[in-house]
């Protein structure tokens, strides 16, 4: 029997939407093992370019791993705000940009550009529908997290080709995203960069146009 999805539950994905916010301050509680499984179980349910299913998670366990990461994390903020205005400066400074020293799972994100699943159908004219189709699964996990109480954070101050290094996967992959997961500190509807004063979130009607 195909599911109905009422008012009701409409009104709880339009809330669940707006609670879905990228989180850098993290509780280090561990989450059960159960529960991470559970997620990227979830995550597999994303749709793909020909039914590819591109992804390819890395659970990061390594104390040593998470702290290069974190480190080289930090060196790309610090660099980044050397070359910024320096009204900007200022306020950019002030930002958390990372969690991956408190978070209690850290998790690569990469793209198997060469797998043979699916055909190369729908990715043989445009390659980049396989990476897009990896972001559709970071994206489910975020709220399927999200649906639990939990938060995501999608670290992007990092140099791939170190992270790919440093993880030492396969040629073939490319780094999607380095996230951040647990429970977080202080949830908020309303996105971190817009309470910090950094950016507030543009007006849909402004980026929506017809021809």
């Amino acid at each position: 029997m195909t599911p109905q999805f009422g008012p009701e539950f409409q009104r709880d994905l339009a809330e669940l939407l707006a609670w879905r916010r990228d989180v850098r301050h993290f509780r280090s509680d561990p989450l059960e093992e159960g529960v991470v499984a559970e997620l990227l179980e979830t995550a597999q349910l994303a749709p793909s370019v020909g039914n590819s299913q591109p992804w390819r998670f890395v659970r990061i366990r390594s104390a040593q791993q998470r702290e290069a990461l974190a480190a080289h994390a930090d060196a790309e903020i610090a660099r980044a705000g050397a070359v910024m205005a320096e009204d900007r400066r200022s306020a950019y400074a002030a930002l958390k940009l990372h969690g991956m020293r408190e978070a209690p799972e850290l998790i690569a994100v990469f793209c198997d550009d060469e797998t043979p699943i699916g055909g190369r159908l729908g990715a043989a004219t445009m390659p980049e529908t396989r990476g897009f189709s990896v972001v559709l699964a970071i994206h489910t996990l975020w709220l399927a997290a999200r649906a639990r109480g939990l938060g995501l954070g999608w670290v992007s101050v990092v140099e791939p080709g170190y992270v790919s290094t440093l993880l030492d996967v396969p040629q073939d992959w490319r780094l999607i995203a380095l996230l951040c997961l647990g429970h977080p500190l202080e949830p908020d509807h309303v996105p971190e960069l817009e309470r910090r004063g950094w950016q507030a979130r543009l007006d849909w009607r402004a980026q929506v146009s017809e021809r």
